[in-house]
C-alpha cells in the first residue's frame, strides 16, 4: 500500500501579501518583479508593499536578515527594474485605452484619494516632475500611470520620465537595503523599524517639493 503523500504544514503554505519578508521567502527574486508589476501596472495591486519589499530584498542579498533566505543582488536588481518599468508602461497603456473608466468603476476610497493626489501632482508640477515624484508615494504610483494615459500625457514624455523615476526608485531602494545590510551586523533584529524608516525617507522628495512649492506660492502672493 502506497504511503500517503506528506504535505507541508499550513504555516509554510500561507503567504502574507502585505508582508515583504513573507513574499520574499515564498517567491524570491521572481516575486519582486511580479509584485512591482502588479503594484505599478494594475489597480488591484495598490495595496502591495513596494517600498518595504525593495528595501527588505536588498537586505536579504547580504544574508544578514531573514533566516534561511538569501537573494542574489544582480538578478534582484534586474527583476526590480523590469517589474517597475513594465508595470508603469502597462498601466499607462490601459489608461490610454480605457480612459477614466477603470478608476470610475472602483469603489475603493484609497484609490479615489490616490487618483485625486495624482491629478494634483500632474496639474501642479507638470508631467515630468509628477511622474518621477509619484514613484515614491504608495497608491499614487499605482494610480498615476493609468491616469496619465487617460489624460493624454504624450507617450514619449511618459516613457522617458517613468523610466527615470522607476530606476531611481527600484534600484535606489534595493541598493539602500543592501548597503545597510552589508554594514550592520545582525541587522535582522531591527528589520521592522528599518523598513518603517526607509518608507518615511522615500517620501522626503515629495515632501521637499511640496514645501518648496508652498514657499514659492507665498512669495508670489507677497509680491502681488
Amino acid at each position: 500500500m502506497t504511503a500517503p503523500l506528506a504535505l507541508p504544514p499550513s504555516s509554510q503554505l500561507a503567504v502574507n501579501v502585505l508582508d515583504a519578508q513573507s513574499l520574499l521567502t515564498a517567491f524570491g527574486v521572481l516575486g519582486v518583479g511580479v509584485v512591482l508589476f502588479a503594484e505599478t501596472g494594475l489597480l488591484i495591486g495598490f495595496f502591495l508593499p513596494g517600498d518595504s519589499l525593495l528595501f527588505t530584498a536588498g537586505l536579504l542579498c547580504t544574508g544578514g536578515a531573514g533566516r534561511g533566505v538569501h537573494l542574489s543582488l544582480g538578478p534582484l536588481l534586474l527583476a526590480a527594474a523590469v517589474g517597475a518599468l513594465a508595470g508603469a508602461q502597462c498601466g499607462f497603456v490601459l489608461g490610454r485605452r480605457a480612459g477614466g473608466a477603470l478608476l470610475a468603476r472602483s469603489r475603493s476610497r484609497r484609490l479615489a484619494e490616490g487618483a485625486r493626489r495624482a491629478e494634483e501632482l500632474l496639474g501642479r508640477y507638470g508631467h515630468a516632475k509628477a511622474i518621477v515624484l509619484a514613484r515614491f508615494v504608495p497608491v499614487v504610483r499605482t494610480v498615476l500611470n493609468p491616469l496619465a494615459g487617460a489624460l493624454g500625457v504624450p507617450a514619449r514624455t511618459f516613457t522617458l520620465w517613468q523610466v527615470a523615476g522607476g530606476l531611481v526608485w527600484s534600484i535606489g531602494l534595493t541598493l539602500a537595503g543592501y548597503a545597510l545590510g552589508s554594514s550592520i551586523p545582525d541587522v535582522d533584529r531591527c528589520l521592522l523599524p528599518l523598513v518603517a524608516v526607509i518608507v518615511v525617507l522615500s517620501l522626503l522628495p515629495l515632501a521637499a517639493e511640496l514645501l518648496r512649492s508652498r514657499r514659492s506660492a507665498r512669495t508670489e502672493e507677497a509680491r502681488g
